[in-house]
């Protein structure tokens, strides 16, 4: 592989949260300046809504001396408001990689047939329109089934214009970071990105798909992959974290869930095998951290970092051991990412 990277979160706003309410400009500094040194990262793919946050980790990350993918994730935002918010990211994208020594990859939208409003039933409220996606009725549902065909259709067109208008303020490589289900025409980018995450209902022919996206005759990359940190989380992939309730009061993890550092380690010695073998061009561990998913040294039903694909674990209101400068502690799986990346190097 070309490009050994990770995911990092600059906060991303959905129904009424935020997945990142703390935003320190010497915190960020330090945590991109170690995915480069002590993680041996060659990439970072710097997520969020804010297109001022993602401006500033990433002047963080191309001073560490990584590639900078820089990967707005609008949610809520409609078709119409689409291109006008990817033109003004696209200029922040710019205004870095004119700045910089360095490669910065614009990653036109995330999955907005699911993250943006208009597409898929449900309305405005992002976990409305996960629970139709993941209904398990779903394929005896046709009137929902034909309103899902027609939002991907839509969701094909305004990419269209997403494109057109951050072109005309980005002169670097565009990718866009598409869901399984989506149709994209893959003729518009310079790369084919797709967040791939394996589970038990897709692993049979797992390989078999990803292997599909090559026909297009460009760069594969994996923008998201990973799992939690439970026992039998990587059977679950992408859809992991949500053995958390949250409709109920306070957030709680109503079930009984096994600790299971090795898990992630597992799974990340699994996918790179793959990705390594099948000649995916650059693949991006979800995530560094769930800032929002704490862990709780004491009570299960409160350790929410169970539910988080972080490799680090983040701590409330205290400082780690390993490094006392951070709020949070390396998991196994952190030293493990940090072997496989240092090994894959040149």
């Amino acid at each position: 592989m070309r490009n050994y990277g990770i995911n990092y979160d600059t906060g991303i706003t959905a129904d009424g949260d935020c997945t990142r309410k703390r935003f320190e400009d010497a915190v960020v500094r330090r945590e991109l300046q170690i995915i480069a040194t002590d993680l041996h990262a060659t990439a970072v793919r710097v997520t969020g809504n804010d297109p001022q946050r993602l401006a500033q980790a990433g002047e963080h990350a191309l001073a560490a001396g990584l590639e900078l993918w820089f990967s707005p994730v609008p949610v809520g935002l409609e078709s119409g408001a689409l291109p006008g918010y990817f033109a003004d990211c696209a200029g922040e994208a710019e205004r870095l990689r004119r700045a910089h020594v360095g490669r910065v990859v614009l990653v036109a939208g995330c999955e907005i047939s699911l993250w943006c409003a208009g597409y898929f039933p449900g309305g405005d409220n992002v976990a409305d329109r996960i629970a139709t996606v993941i209904d398990p009725d779903l394929s005896r549902k046709p009137d929902i089934m034909a309103a899902l065909a027609s939002g991907l259709e839509r969701a094909r067109h305004t990419l269209r214009d997403i494109v057109r208008a951050a072109r005309e303020n980005f002169a670097g490589p565009i990718t866009y970071a598409a869901a399984p289900w989506e149709t994209v025409d893959w003729g518009l980018f310079d790369l084919v990105s797709v967040d791939a995450y394996r589970d038990a209902d897709n692993a049979a022919g797992y390989r078999k798909a990803l292997r599909a996206y090559q026909r297009f005759g460009k760069p594969v990359a994996v923008t998201e992959f990973g799992c939690c940190t439970y026992r039998g989380a990587a059977d679950r992939g992408g859809m992991g974290w949500m053995i958390v309730e949250e409709k109920a009061g306070p957030p709680i993890i109503p079930g009984t869930y096994e600790r299971d550092e090795e898990e992630q380690v597992r799974h990340l010695h699994d996918m790179l095998a793959i990705y390594e073998a099948d000649g995916v061009d650059s693949a991006f561990w979800h995530t560094f951290a769930g800032f929002e998913f704490p862990r709780h040294p004491t009570d299960p039903h409160r350790d929410f970092d169970l539910a988080s694909y972080g490799i680090v674990a983040v701590l409330d209101n205290r400082r780690g051991t390993t490094y006392p400068d951070m709020p949070w502690e390396p998991k196994k799986v952190f030293g493990a990412l940090a072997a496989a990346y240092a090994r894959a190097r040149p």
